[in-house]
């Protein structure tokens, strides 16, 4: 079966991304968790290690357990990189080439596999030419972009912006990254 790396960032939306773990775990995947420092506000790695039955990265520099160059072999073994939730800041890194942390040193090594970005974000955000220019540049770079969807959103807005359903992901991963 295929390994997905699933890349983990800090909004709101990064509980959901447990829910698509959960699901890709019980159709078969591997995963491999990657998590950005914002995303254990939001979520605790314990909770991913649990569904995944792995570890879960976070830190560039833990201390080395197998002699592997961390982002390297993380980026080698994968079939396919899925960030899910995209917060506005992963999307910018990744259009800039920016490698800051664990992830998105990670999303430099992956640049011939499969990749899909799973946005969520406030409206104003989404909205925001910047952020749509990143994303371009990101789809002109061969990312696949999983549109979010309208709605109430976290702070109470309503509009564009909260994360695709995870069966809607899910299928996407099924059907068009592996």
């Amino acid at each position: 079966m295929s390994r997905i790396l699933l890349g983990v960032t800090g909004g709101i939306a990064a509980y959901k991304a447990v829910d698509l773990a959960s699901r890709l775990t019980k159709d078969g995947y591997d995963i491999d968790v990657v998590m950005t420092e914002n995303a254990c506000e939001f979520i605790t790695p314990l909770t991913f290690q649990t569904i995944v039955k792995s570890p879960v990265y976070i830190d560039s520099f833990a201390p080395i357990e197998d002699y592997s160059v961390k982002h390297v072999s993380l980026a080698a073994r994968a079939d396919a990189v899925v960030i899910c939730p995209a917060t506005a800041n992963i999307i910018g890194k990744a259009a800039a080439g920016i490698a800051d942390d664990l992830l998105s040193t990670v999303l430099l090594a992956v640049h011939e596999k499969p990749r899909a970005l799973c946005p969520a974000m406030n409206t104003a955000m989404w909205e925001n030419p910047i952020v749509q220019r990143n994303l371009q540049t990101l789809r002109d770079l061969g990312w696949r972009i999983i549109e979010p969807e309208s709605g109430r959103l976290a702070c109470g807005d309503e509009g564009i912006g909260r994360l695709a359903g995870t069966d809607v992901i899910a299928a996407y991963i099924k059907e068009s990254l592996l």
